[in-house]
């Protein structure tokens, strides 16, 4: 290993980062726990940022996943109900939730058609 002409320290934040690291391959069973506890000793004791580097250089990089966002569409029947009971026991006579329906309604398809524009179908 080549030391670097000016060694950076490492901080309690890169030392962390590097922990949480191997606790993720410890969970993915890329690592046993004796090896990860072998590595955690070291990332403890490491003084420099190049000291940190080979513990997790023999690691396959995560995948970072999509976030998915639960349908916009499933939240449509549930604000018509709410919104119709709130009118059932409500004093006014005329269908007033006709008004925020529309708007949830023209958002949503506005939403999923610039979806579509986005991902080409």
């Amino acid at each position: 290993m080549s030391v670097e002409p000016n060694p950076v320290r490492a901080s309690d934040a890169d030392r962390e980062a590097v922990a949480g690291v191997l606790n993720a391959a410890v969970g993915a069973g890329t690592l046993t726990l004796a090896e990860v506890e072998e590595r955690l000793a070291a990332v403890y004791a490491a003084k420099y940022r190049h000291d940190l580097l080979p513990l997790t250089a023999d690691l396959p990089v995560p995948v970072p996943r999509e976030r998915r966002r639960p349908p916009v569409r499933a939240f449509v029947p549930v604000a018509a109900l709410l919104l119709v009971v709130l009118w059932i026991i409500s004093p006014v006579p005329f269908f007033w939730p006709v008004f925020p329906l529309a708007f949830i309604l023209v958002r949503v398809s506005a939403a999923s058609r610039h979806r579509r524009w986005r991902t080409g179908t």
